[in-house]
């Protein structure tokens, strides 16, 4: 299982595909796929049968997960696309922006 340089809650932008350019947060994150899910991108058409909880059924629009690669965690400071970097701070291991040398969590 694969570490990811992102987790949920994180604001990202997404650098490569069909939704380029587009930003948003994390709502998931699947470490052993190496995917997350980011809200408002990657929107497929899915359909689905009624149901008890849905007795209307029909097509519903939802996020798909993404590959963890196209996207990349935003700058605190800058609000800019940043590569993640490590150090540890007080005795903790903490995620750091390689732009800015902000300390993110």
């Amino acid at each position: 299982m694969a570490k990811l340089h992102v987790k949920k809650g994180d604001k990202v932008q997404v650098i490569t595909g069909k939704d380029k350019g587009k930003q948003g947060v994390i709502l998931a994150a699947y470490p052993d796929k190496e995917r997350v899910l980011v809200e408002g991108v990657n929107i497929i058409k899915k359909h689905s049968k009624p149901t008890q909880a849905s007795p209307q059924g029909g097509i519903i629009e939802r996020e798909a997960p993404i590959h963890v690669s196209n996207v990349m965690l935003l700058d605190p400071k800058t609000n800019e696309p940043t590569r993640v970097g490590h150090q540890v701070v007080d005795g903790k291991k903490v995620r750091v922006s390689k732009k800015s040398g902000e300390v993110i969590d």
